[in-house]
């Protein structure tokens, strides 16, 4: 048999094998109950001439997630703390994005979501992950270097223009609260986007020392009073991010990274960059962060002081990994009993 042959028919058994091994992973969540949580919430026509769809006047909450299938597990948790705790889940609309390279509908991960969901309304977005690789550095951990994790950026391009108001989750959290709540932060005249603001953190360093010396682009916060957020949980107006350019704007950042180096961590910078000291303010109980201990080492934390609305696992340890390999932190129990995944001993028992 010809080299190249025998390599093409390798490469297809292996992409095979790697297909049915998603399937058979995405099989293993169960079915999430329907939650009917206030005989108050408008009903939902599916049969309308809008379909029920995302530009459907029912919807009153747009909720945007990426759809990894190395973070399906936390997506699925996530996605049913959603459902459990908002008032009216039937009017929710979800969008995911996800890899142009996955299969049609979102592949398994998107068969996943209609095996557990079978009623929740969502639409799959694909990304061309070409986009944004050629404009990504490397960070202080790898996984923040996926693309995929950049699509946040493009959220105003990808979801329809009638999808003014949106809020951004990241996959390795849980709500405890209403969604509605925080999907109708106030912001203002000419915010962009809301986000808790941590004003205590250290600023000056989630950039480097080339950045700060450089006398035009330390100039970059003259006009302003700059304050941490994180990008895992954001209320934005996608009208105003299109009106602003905000895309270009952070992809201009990206760009002078290539060029000189001026942060070390991911997708954060470039948004600290072009938002930070302009962003409307939400209560810290909405991102109750860095339960995944910090980017090296994922070490147990507690949770900050105050009352709890979403708990967020940033940083390098997940809840659900650690719990796989019997080492959980105090607070990984908090997540678990929105694990929608069967182990096969479970699930064939």
């Amino acid at each position: 048999m010809p080299p190249l042959l025998l390599l093409s028919l390798l490469l297809l058994s292996s992409a095979a094998a790697a297909a049915a091994a998603a399937d058979e992973n995405a099989a293993r969540f169960r079915e999430a109950p329907k939650f009917y949580n206030s005989a108050t919430c408008p009903p939902i026509d599916v049969d309308s001439s809008d379909g029920g769809g995302a530009c459907s006047p029912h919807v009153l909450v747009h909720v945007a997630m990426t759809l990894d299938h190395s973070y399906l597990r936390g997506s699925m948790a996530a996605i049913l703390s959603v459902l459990q705790h908002t008032s009216c889940p039937e009017s929710l609309f979800f969008h995911f994005v996800t890899s142009a390279s996955a299969a049609g509908g979102g592949g398994a991960a998107g068969e996943a979501l209609r095996r557990s969901f079978p009623y929740l309304r969502f639409q799959i977005y694909p990304f061309d992950e070409s986009s944004v690789r050629r404009l990504i550095s490397t960070s202080i951990r790898p996984a923040l270097d996926k693309p995929l994790n950049y699509a946040r950026i493009y959220l105003s391009s990808l979801l329809p223009r009638c999808v003014r108001r949106v809020v951004y989750l990241d996959s390795d959290l849980v709500l405890v609260d209403d969604v509605a709540t925080l999907a109708a932060t106030p912001l203002g005249e000419s915010a962009v986007l809301a986000a808790p603001e941590y004003c205590n953190a250290n600023f000056t360093a989630y950039f480097t020392q080339t950045f700060w010396s450089n006398p035009t682009l330390s100039m970059t916060f003259a006009d302003r009073t700059p304050c941490y957020f994180n990008t895992g949980v954001m209320v934005i107006d996608l009208g105003r991010w299109m009106e602003g350019g905000c895309t270009a704007k952070i992809e201009e950042w990206m760009e002078m990274q290539k060029r000189m180096r001026i942060y070390e961590l991911g997708s954060l910078p470039p948004f600290l960059l072009v938002f930070a000291g302009r962003i409307a303010n939400v209560d810290h109980r909405w991102n109750q962060h860095g339960l995944g201990g910090d980017n090296f080492r994922g070490l147990c934390r507690d949770l900050h002081p105050g009352p709890v609305s979403l708990l967020h696992w940033s940083g390098k340890g997940k809840p659900w990994a650690r719990l796989d390999a019997n080492r959980p932190c105090p607070l990984d129990s908090l997540w678990q009993p929105y694990d929608l995944y069967q182990t096969p001993f479970a699930l064939d028992s």
